[in-house]
């Protein structure tokens, strides 16, 4: 078995820009949710993009650049990518997106519309491609090994960690970049979301709480180094945790609402766990797919039941914080979860004052909890077309 350890670390979320003071901003409780989103209002793509660079690009793209060239600087490769054509050759990208450049897409339709052909940009394509960011990040850095784009819309960072974790097991690469990013606060996709009654009318994150009623949407970027342990070892890389276990299924019930038994979501955790090698007791810690709507939650319940056998690991929910990040999610959650391990110490579900006597899970709630001898995390990401992801995260 080949061994899969993170060594560099890269985020944008509501609460933070990097991986110290994303986590810091999780056990404060911190929330990055105003007037019912969770914007990067913060967020700035210099110095990672020009200024010209940055015009030509959409912001998902913005955030995944920032996100994948912080981690690479982590892990000391942005100095030798391009002077290493070996090097590049072993290093690959995995960067996907749910809707890819919504915001383009949207202002080139409204110009075209309105003035014709000649007013569509000739940059339309290159912007809202979804594989946009994954090819910004190899031209930036020099990467010239296994590149794509994944979309497989809440799933979408899940799948692309664990499907860059087999490409490594595989011997495709020695080191991949893989996350997801997502910038779909549009006023198109939230009449959308909001027209299928998935938002909460309260503009309010509520995993698991008796109150909830429906999900937030937020935006952002997370992308790890992946790197064969050996290979980190030799270059004398810092480890911070190790991509143990992945799964992956489909609920083949409907387009967008998870089967009643979760049997899709216990599956992919199934999976997960048997390819780390652990058993579901060896978990000490869920962070769940948790969005807040009323099917899910208790459906994922249901499934985590399911799995362990009711002695399911401590409980929490960090879209409560930032809002759920469609194709970015699971990015940050593993992030998330890689720190918890790393740090021992569990952060919180916030708003979770009411809890739903149907999600009767141990949560926590309130304050962050102490856990100095957790080993395995548990990463939970499923999307609409009942495609579930899970990641296993150890400690090192």
């Amino acid at each position: 078995m080949t061994d899969v350890v993170v060594t560099g670390r890269g985020v944008v979320t509501s609460i933070g820009e990097t991986p110290d003071a994303f986590f810091d901003a999780l056990l404060s409780g911190a929330s990055g949710i105003a007037d019912g989103v969770g914007a990067c209002t913060e967020f700035d793509p210099e110095p990672a993009m020009s200024a010209k660079e940055a015009r030509r690009a959409d912001r998902f793209t913005q955030f995944g650049v920032k996100a994948a060239l912080a981690a690479a600087a982590e892990a000391g490769l942005d100095a030798t990518l391009g002077s290493d054509p070996d090097v590049a050759a072993r290093t690959g990208v995995v960067l996907g997106t749910g809707v890819g450049g919504l915001e383009t897409l949207e202002r080139e339709c409204r110009a075209w519309v309105e003035g014709g052909d000649r007013e569509v940009s000739p940059h339309f394509v290159p912007m809202m491609m979804p594989n946009a960011a994954a090819g910004t990040v190899a031209m930036k850095l020099g990467i010239h090994g296994p590149g794509f784009s994944i979309a497989s819309a809440c799933a979408t960072g899940s799948h692309a960690i664990g499907e860059a974790k087999r490409m490594i097991e595989r011997g495709e690469a020695d080191v991949v970049l893989a996350g997801g990013c997502e910038a779909a606060l549009t006023g198109l996709c939230l009449a959308a979301f909001r027209r299928m009654g998935a938002l909460s009318r309260e503009g309010m994150s509520r995993p698991f709480d008796l109150r909830r009623d429906g999900f937030v949407m937020g935006e952002g970027a997370a992308v790890l180094v992946l790197e064969r342990a050996d290979h980190a070892a030799a270059r004398g890389a810092q480890v911070y945790a190790r991509i143990a276990g992945y799964g992956a299924s489909n609920d083949a019930f409907h387009i967008t609402q998870p089967a009643e038994d979760g049997r899709g979501a216990a599956d992919a955790m199934r999976a997960a766990l048997a390819d780390a090698g652990a058993s579901p007791g060896d978990a000490g810690y869920l962070n769940a797919h948790g969005t807040g709507t009323p099917f899910n939650d208790r459906i994922e319940t249901t499934a985590i039941h399911a799995v362990f056998n009711g002695g399911a690991p401590p409980v929490s929910s960090t879209k409560s914080n930032i809002g759920h990040l469609l194709g970015a999610a699971g990015a940050v959650e593993a992030l998330a979860c890689v720190e918890a391990v790393r740090r021992g110490v569990l952060p919180p579900t916030v708003n979770l004052e009411q809890p739903d006597p149907e999600c009767d899970l141990d949560h926590v709630a309130g304050a962050p909890r102490e856990a100095a001898d957790i080993e395995l995390a548990i990463s939970n990401s499923f999307g609409f077309g009942g495609q579930n992801a899970c990641l296993a995260v150890a400690k090192v």
